[in-house]
């Protein structure tokens, strides 16, 4: 071959190369972050803490729009309740699920046993905050307009308890535990309000590249579901707003609840003797929950562990939810998992 043929042979081939080169480093961080998944846990209406979390794990920019790029981003519930500004992250969130897909990324947020409790209405840790935060000018007219229309209910509930009480003291005593905003909570929290639509469409358990998601946890019990079936029995309760006895959404066993895989759960025991339910230590029930879903690990939220995400039973189980909330004061953290690899962050806390 002469000299001339070679040379150009031998430059076109290290064109190939560099082409082949170039084309490598441009699609390789698109793919990894294609790949990544950040979980965050229990917010409970910090919403500081989830500015804090969410600017450290780059899924938001300085504005608070999505900047994750293709990034899954799953938020494991429970953002209500404890705290004043539930609703500020509830509606960072819903922005983030309409942003995200636009730039390949994706918002998956679980539903949670206080969100549940909410659209059912137990407010035993709702913060007078979190009523505020609905109030408006007509919230007032709204409150006398209840009270009128379930006055006779509330004076009789009043006075069952004490006979000798007036009119005037009983609708001071229901103002007191009905604060302005409380009537058009309960409206948005109802399953046609618009956030009780909302969290009823929003999965309890979710599967993403082999790993489970699930607020408390997946019991034996549960595995022998599926995923859809489960969300579609939860998605039922919800729009029934179903708080009885055998409601999914209050079984100790169910995924909203249960702690059995981090903890002694004396509630999910009970169950289970009451049924005569087989008792199964932790890691093997882990086992056989990853086996039946086929997956390779799982995600929880639901029990704090103020000393940090941790990685259980050799990478198969991690505890995300790390007392976000300042009502815990734990420290604020986030995981990441890039090609199967759970990769713990923990986030310095902006001042007050």
């Amino acid at each position: 071959m002469p000299v001339g043929t070679r040379t150009a042979c031998v430059a076109r081939a290290f064109r190939a190369v560099l082409i082949a080169l170039a084309a490598l480093l441009l699609t390789t961080p698109a793919t990894a972050a294609a790949n990544r998944i950040v979980a965050v846990g229990d917010l409970h209406g910090d919403y500081a803490a989830w500015l804090d979390i969410a600017r450290n794990a780059g899924v938001i920019d300085a504005r608070g729009h999505w900047a994750g790029g293709r990034t899954t981003l799953v938020q494991l519930g429970d953002i209500v309740d404890r705290e004043p500004n539930s609703l500020q992250i509830i509606r960072s969130l819903q922005q983030l699920q309409k942003e995200a897909p636009h730039a390949g990324g994706k918002v998956v947020v679980l539903l949670g046993n206080h969100e549940a409790m909410n659209l059912l209405g137990d407010y035993r840790y709702t913060t007078p905050g979190e009523f505020a935060a609905f109030a408006d000018k007509d919230s007032p007219a709204r409150r006398d307009r209840v009270y009128e229309l379930n006055q006779a209910r509330i004076e009789a509930a009043y006075r069952a308890k004490d006979p000798s009480l007036m009119p005037a003291q009983i609708r001071q005593a229901w103002d007191a535990v009905t604060p302005l905003g409380w009537v058009e909570h309960k409206l948005a929290w109802s399953p046609t309000g618009e956030l009780g639509r909302w969290a009823s469409q929003n999965p309890a358990v979710v599967k993403i590249n082999g790993t489970l998601f699930v607020h408390g946890g997946i019991s034996a019990e549960y595995a022998r579901l599926s995923i859809d079936e489960i969300n579609r029995r939860i998605a039922v309760a919800m729009a029934n707003a179903d708080d009885s006895a055998s409601s999914i959404l209050d079984d100790p066993l169910g995924p909203l609840w249960y702690r059995g895989l981090v903890m002694t759960d004396p509630d999910a025991e009970a169950v289970r003797t009451a049924r005569k339910l087989p008792h199964l230590a932790p890691d093997r029930e882990l086992e056989t929950v990853l086996s039946a879903l086929g997956a390779r690990r799982m995600v929880i939220g639901h029990t704090p562990d103020l000393k940090g995400i941790e990685i259980l039973y050799g990478g198969r189980l991690a505890r995300v939810d790390t007392g976000d909330s300042r009502f815990y004061g734990g420290p604020l953290t986030w995981l990441e998992i890039v090609g199967g690899n759970m990769i713990p962050h923990t986030v310095a806390r902006s001042a007050p």
